[in-house]
């Protein structure tokens, strides 16, 4: 049975893939598990408002009343919004219990990508992909992000790897699952909050127009994901030591109250959010956004490569 079979396309997104338009996927774990109402509610808005301002269709992917959405209606971004943490956070392993027993779902990277793939989208943009997380050489606690990435033919564009990662493990991970890392307008890999974190892209790109035609043809010869690291704007970016400090104190919180495993993402946001008193949050908006914008150059370069 194909996974599109599952799909439900919203009438503007299969109207725009049927005519060769750029459209580009977002995630919904950001709405759900993210950020809190109903600041999540409008930041999915405010994107969606990006993509469709840079000449590309949003398609907001979710799992609802056993599909998966494609283009979530603005009900239903509210009723995501609303739910919240209440709502399930969908990886790979989670798809056919969340199908069967239609509940609600945030899609994560993985899933997105998924369902993006199934539908025919090439682009999608979100706030930063899962990875290594610290301590993984005991806990083993590794995103299936990564291995989405290297099978998945779907180009994310991210502010990088979550700062909460080990972001130097996580770069050797994609190299061994062969996902070229491409850096827009930079040859330093961002960590989210942080323009930079130390670790290199293998690649730099300048435009949309660049990125796209290294995507293409990474598609075209049947392999697998692509990876944009898009730094944070200047502007919202944080302080890298002030953000360490904030995380580590984070993450001991967390190995206090025994957290783990897919409750430690949604966990250690929420907690830097209190420790910034809200700075990260400020910054989250602005990376999404700025991810919006440039993904919807690269599908629209995409669009007229595909043409």
């Amino acid at each position: 049975m194909s996974l599109k079979k599952h799909l439900s396309i919203s009438p503007a997104v299969k109207k725009a893939l049927d005519a060769g338009q750029p459209v580009v996927a977002l995630e919904s774990t950001i709405i759900t598990h993210g950020m809190p109402y109903p600041q999540n509610l409008e930041m999915a808005r405010n994107v969606e408002a990006v993509i469709e301002k840079h000449g590309a269709v949003p398609a907001t992917i979710a799992i609802m009343d056993g599909k998966f959405k494609v283009g979530v209606t603005a009900k239903d971004l509210e009723r995501l919004a609303q739910t919240g943490g209440k709502a399930a956070k969908a990886s790979r392993r989670d798809v056919a219990a969340l199908l069967a027993s239609g509940e609600v779902a945030g899609t994560t990277v993985a899933t997105t990508m998924m369902a993006a793939e199934a539908a025919g989208i090439q682009v999608f943009a979100t706030g930063g992909i899962g990875g290594v997380h610290r301590g993984a050489e005991t806990t083993f606690d590794i995103s299936a992000d990564l291995d989405e990435l290297g099978r998945t033919q779907v180009a994310v564009v991210c502010a990088g790897a979550k700062s909460i990662l080990d972001i130097p493990k996580t770069l050797e991970v994609l190299e061994s699952k062969g996902v070229p890392v491409l850096g827009f307008q930079t040859a330093d890999f961002p960590a989210f909050w942080a323009r930079q974190s130390g670790g290199k892209v293998d690649h730099r790109v300048e435009s949309g127009k660049d990125a796209a035609k290294v995507i293409a043809l990474q598609f075209a010869l049947g392999l697998g994901g692509v990876l944009v690291a898009n730094p944070i704007p200047e502007s919202a970016a944080l302080d890298k030591d002030m953000i360490e400090g904030r995380i580590n104190e984070a993450i001991k919180g967390a190995e206090k109250e025994g957290v783990s495993r897919k409750d430690l993402t949604p966990f250690l946001l929420k907690r830097i959010f209190e420790l910034t008193d809200g700075k990260s949050l400020v910054a989250n908006i602005a990376l999404v956004e700025n991810n919006a914008r440039v993904a919807s150059e690269i599908a629209v370069a995409l669009a007229k490569l595909n043409k």
